[in-house]
């Protein structure tokens, strides 16, 4: 590590040092534990992912007392299985006084992302006990089951977003403005498969051997439709697909000759998700092989500063200053840089995966020495902060990336 690198690295660690208590909130309106909050800045709002991702962040500042962490840790997931409905209906966002959404004027809609168990299962191991979660456990299996009620396309056995309400990503092309239930997206599904798979680990510590059956043989099925449905062998990559096909009719005239054999079309549209079954553990070797490739192709996804959200090919290509939706088109996350970081690390290109940790650690520390805070996303050639001054939330995972 250069020592750039490593003056950048000390100034982040400075940063997250200097505000993650401010992250720590106490018991507010309806919002009875303690809990994360995704930024010194953020108003008293519990978020899915974001809390998750803040939470394996923070127990990355060095010197944290994890005892008192694991508190706020396990009070995100308690006050989410509080608060999720006997649907299994669980909300995206709890704000002190109402949720986000309100499933009883709009149920149709998305619920919290698939990382409700796989938040559980990180603060169990953070706290080395398990028995903490067994009370929330029928909330995550009511969750788990909405979501295969209702979000689950049979034909495919792929995993569907119900509409386009808050994604995470926000502008995906391959889900924003798409009809409901039409995108299988490999965000999704990818968490979706680690969500099974945590959910079968809890399940199997608190004795479950039926649930840790039912969720880990799920996992593996989810796995496989991954492999064969979203990955493109010509282009050596994972897209999302297309759901929203005619039901295969045999007695139609006109399609009865030649009825379709395909559950799902690919939507060829390069976003940085596409790298997420190395992150996932999905991708074979010779699948990740081809997609490290695509990670280094300058004219597509790789940038100066890290990993571009959408491929520079791409029509929709935009770098852009925006809010609700944020923009995804282009511009380089903190995340997704780390979440590609991560499957590189997992599949053993070390060289790869340090040379995105430095890019990312010195677009982090560059930014601190001249604004004073981080940002919430950064323009890819040049590194500079385009949007949301005080940001932290994923950003603080740089810290988890060597190089």
């Amino acid at each position: 590590m250069t020592e750039g690198t490593l003056r950048c690295r000390k100034l982040i660690s400075d940063y997250a040092k200097a505000n993650y208590k401010l992250m720590l909130r106490e018991p507010d309106g309806q919002l009875k534990h303690r809990f994360i909050v995704p930024g010194s800045v953020y108003s008293n709002s519990l978020w899915d992912w974001d809390s998750w991702l803040t939470d394996i962040a923070l127990r990355g500042i060095e010197g944290i007392d994890g005892d008192e962490l694991a508190t706020y840790e396990k009070g995100c997931i308690l006050n989410f299985a509080e608060h999720t409905d006997e649907k299994g209906r669980v909300p995206i966002s709890i704000m002190p006084s109402s949720t986000l959404p309100d499933f009883s004027t709009n149920p149709d809609t998305n619920i919290h992302k698939p990382c409700f168990a796989q938040h559980a299962l990180f603060v169990c191991d953070a706290a080395g006990d398990s028995e903490w979660v067994r009370d929330a456990f029928p909330a995550i299996e009511r969750y788990l089951g909405f979501y295969k009620e209702n979000a689950y396309h049979e034909e495919s056995g792929l995993y569907v977003w119900i509409d386009d309400c808050a994604i995470g990503v926000d502008n995906d092309p391959c889900t924003f403005y798409r009809p409901k239930r039409s995108s299988a997206s490999i965000y999704l599904n990818c968490l979706m498969y680690r969500e099974l798979f945590a959910a079968a680990e809890l399940a199997g510590r608190l004795g479950r051997a039926d649930a840790e059956e039912k969720y880990g043989y799920e996992a593996d099925e989810l796995a496989e439709r991954i492999r064969d449905l979203l990955w493109d062998q010509r282009d050596g990559f994972f897209y999302s697909a297309d759901v929203n096909l005619v039901p295969v009719d045999t007695t139609s005239w006109l399609h009865s000759g030649c009825p379709r054999h395909w559950p799902a079309l690919i939507q060829r549209i390069g976003v940085w998700s596409g790298f997420l079954p190395m992150w996932a553990e999905i991708a074979t070797r010779d699948q990740a092989a081809a997609m490290v490739r695509n990670c280094l192709d300058e004219s597509t996804f790789n940038a100066p500063f890290g990993i571009r959200s959408l491929s520079k090919a791409e029509k929709m290509y935009a770098l852009l200053k925006t809010g609700n939706p944020s923009c995804w088109l282009g511009p380089v996350w903190g995340i997704t840089n780390y979440m590609v970081y991560d499957g590189l690390k997992k599949y053993g290109y070390e060289k790869e995966a340090a040379e995105l940790a430095e890019k990312t650690i010195r677009m982090f520390g560059r930014d601190l020495e001249k604004t004073g805070v981080l940002h919430e996303y950064y323009h890819p050639e040049t590194g500079e902060p385009m949007n949301n001054p005080g940001f932290q939330n994923w950003n603080l995972l740089s810290l988890l990336m060597e190089c």
